[in-house]
């Protein structure tokens, strides 16, 4: 599971360096290639529907394969694409993949988490930052070589295709409602308490996301055209956060273990909420950096723990409950990055940036008042 989450995050990862190109390719301003880049998330959502229909039949180990070869054979055709429309679809189809790589591979490490009576959700997601960071830094790599984008996708995506691929082989039958979990306390699905339960889940993965997507899309921005700060500095923000999360997930095996996740989630978002508040109400850039950082940390451990939390739920399909409370998560960033520019375009992209800390502190509410979240591990 380690190698898959690892993978999902390094080959997308891996393109992000190659936009700038691909803008100069295509002929794209700035708002055609934001519609652009809507592609994947829309495809992800879209994914996280047909999932959820699927897994109770196919099964996760089988969802796995199918989307990674998907995922590895749709993402060259992005580089080929000579227009708008043909990247938008191209773009569509392997977030479309990707979305259901991340459903089933999220329900196969819950059942592998099950399986083991161990926490681990935290420690996979650690593998997918991971991952994202060395993508992203082979991708700047290709870049400054000459190397295109779909030379470099088919690259990297034949040996992770040969070996991954082998490596699903050993993956084990999901959990099926009304089998034992291995969580004392996990929440029954009877009756409305599952639809309660899930849309409790679900609300705080969106809030998350929401956050995580407008960092990712706007942390440059912020540095470059708020604070003002040479390119290198602008590219920090984003940086910080990212290493920042990559740290807390590394370590969130322990940590889920030991407070809990109905205390451990407060207090990280709690920390998100001052430090990111404090370093905008400061307004340099050292200030700023911080702020992001203490965000990447306090969010690091907020999906992979409600996911983990929608497969303890008991007499439900684990693939259902993950792919609704993933969906909510995918749509929180889709909506991120849109909703932070609107509020800029209106006012500035410094006060817009407001939002987050304010999510962030309903994460904190919400997490540690709802009992979803208030099991712990036996072993």
């Amino acid at each position: 599971m380690i190698a898959v989450f690892f993978v999902h995050g390094f080959l997308f990862a891996s393109w992000t360096a190659h936009i700038p190109q691909l803008k100069q390719h295509l002929d794209l301003s700035d708002g055609r290639l934001g519609l652009a880049l809507l592609g994947a998330p829309i495809g992800s959502v879209l994914a996280m529907v047909v999932a959820a229909r699927l897994l109770p039949i196919v099964g996760s180990r089988r969802m796995v394969r199918v989307a990674l070869v998907g995922y590895c054979i749709a993402g060259p055709f992005i580089g080929l694409a000579g227009s708008l429309a043909a990247f938008f679809v191209t773009f569509l189809l392997w977030g479309f993949f990707q979305g259901t790589l991340d459903v089933s591979m999220n329900t196969q490490a819950i059942t592998v988490e099950r399986c083991s009576r161990r926490v681990l959700m935290p420690g996979f997601h650690g593998s997918w930052s991971t991952g994202a960071l060395v993508g992203a830094l082979i991708g700047a790599v290709a870049v400054g070589l000459g190397v295109s984008l779909s030379e470099q996708l088919l690259v990297l995506a034949a040996p992770c295709l040969v070996v991954v691929g082998w490596l699903t082989t050993r993956m084990i039958p999901d959990r099926r409602p009304g089998d034992s979990g291995a969580l004392a306390g996990g929440p029954s699905g009877r009756g409305g308490a599952l639809q309660g339960a899930v849309i409790v889940l679900g609300g705080i993965a969106f809030a998350d996301m929401l956050c995580e997507g407008a960092a990712a899309d706007w942390a440059a921005v912020y540095f470059r055209n708020s604070l003002h700060t040479v390119p290198l500095v602008a590219g920090l923000g984003y940086t910080v956060y990212a290493l920042a999360m990559v740290v807390v997930r590394l370590s969130g095996n322990r940590l889920v273990t030991r407070y809990t996740a109905h205390r451990l989630l407060p207090l990280l978002a709690a920390v998100a909420s001052l430090g990111f508040t404090v370093g905008l109400v400061i307004g340099r850039p050292v200030g700023a950096l911080v702020g992001f950082a203490l965000l990447g940390a306090g969010l690091g451990c907020v999906v992979p723990v409600i996911l983990s939390a929608a497969g303890a739920v008991t007499n439900v399909d684990t693939g259902k409950a993950v792919a609704t409370v993933a969906g909510c998560g995918w749509a929180g960033y889709v909506v991120g990055p849109v909703l932070i520019g609107g509020i800029a375009s209106s006012t500035s992209l410094h006060t817009a940036l407001f939002l987050i800390p304010v999510l962030t502190g309903i994460v904190a509410v919400a997490s540690g008042t709802v009992k979803v979240l208030r099991y712990r591990v036996t072993g």
